[in-house]
């Protein structure tokens, strides 16, 4: 009886032990970098607390809040956009060197990108997300998580680290039937796409989708009526092959699950 205690014993303590050690990946897994090295950069904020001008974006998403980013958002300069192929791409940044305006231990936050900051060539001076500056455009409470609002701007240290989404990479159809369009959010890992191909039950072959804008990839093929599998390519060159995640009785406009994630 002894015996069988201390097996059940031990059992709960491995048990936890694996329970910790998952937790603690998912917690640390934001803080894994893609590129160790800090960078300098500025930052300013845009929009109000409740982050509602942070919605919809040159990026292509629609409702942050839905889609899983919240307020831990930011828009990029033309020197990090890189013309939406940074989207989804997720940057870990600190206030740096301005005790005047950054918190005391405020630590850092992370960020997905999800919009774009434009330049104003009228108004060369002043104008930070004029090329080639580093800029990030933050959501309210991102910034006020670093330094004091009235600061307007700071400057900031930052890195790419790997994105952590909960659940499998998101998939909307849209268009209509002689196009469609399929928006592509909540990815891990590395965050931002380089590459999408679709196969229709009937295709037989993958077809390349072409880069619409931001997240939003397109094809020409008619694809009304057929089951849809992706193949998914993040920037660092990982891909994940998504297998009839589209059931052939699809509706325009509809979000579905890809079960995996990067």
């Amino acid at each position: 009886m002894a015996t069988l205690k201390l097996f059940f014993s031990f059992l709960m303590v491995t048990v936890h032990l694996i329970s910790s050690m998952a937790a603690n990946r998912h917690m640390l897994m934001g803080n894994q970098m893609i590129d160790p090295n800090w960078y300098d950069a500025h930052a300013t904020f845009y929009g109000d607390m409740t982050g509602g001008d942070t919605m919809q974006g040159a990026c292509g998403y629609g409702d942050l809040f839905k889609q899983g980013y919240g307020l831990q958002t930011t828009a990029l300069s033309t020197a990090l956009f890189n013309n939406g192929l940074t989207c989804g791409a997720c940057f870990e940044i600190k206030c740096f060197n301005d005790p005047q305006w950054c918190y005391p231990k405020a630590g850092s936050v992370i960020v997905t990108a999800t919009n774009f900051c434009p330049p104003n060539y009228s108004k060369p001076e002043g104008n930070w997300c004029n090329p080639p500056l580093k800029h990030f455009d933050l959501s309210k409470p991102m910034f006020t998580k670093l330094a004091y609002y009235k600061a307007g701007i700071i400057p900031v240290k930052y890195r790419r680290v790997l994105c952590y989404k909960k659940g499998g990479v998101q998939f909307q159809i849209k268009g209509n039937p002689y196009w469609t369009l399929v928006l592509l959010y909540n990815v891990g890992g590395a965050g931002n796409i380089k590459d999408v191909k679709i196969k229709g039950s009937s295709t037989g072959s993958w077809l390349q989708m072409s880069r619409n804008w931001g997240v939003n990839w397109q094809t020409g093929a008619k694809l009304v009526g057929q089951s849809l599998s992706f193949q998914v390519t993040t920037s660092d060159g990982k891909m994940i092959e998504f297998d009839t995640v589209v059931p052939a009785n699809w509706q325009f406009n509809q979000v579905f699950d890809g079960k995996k994630n990067f």
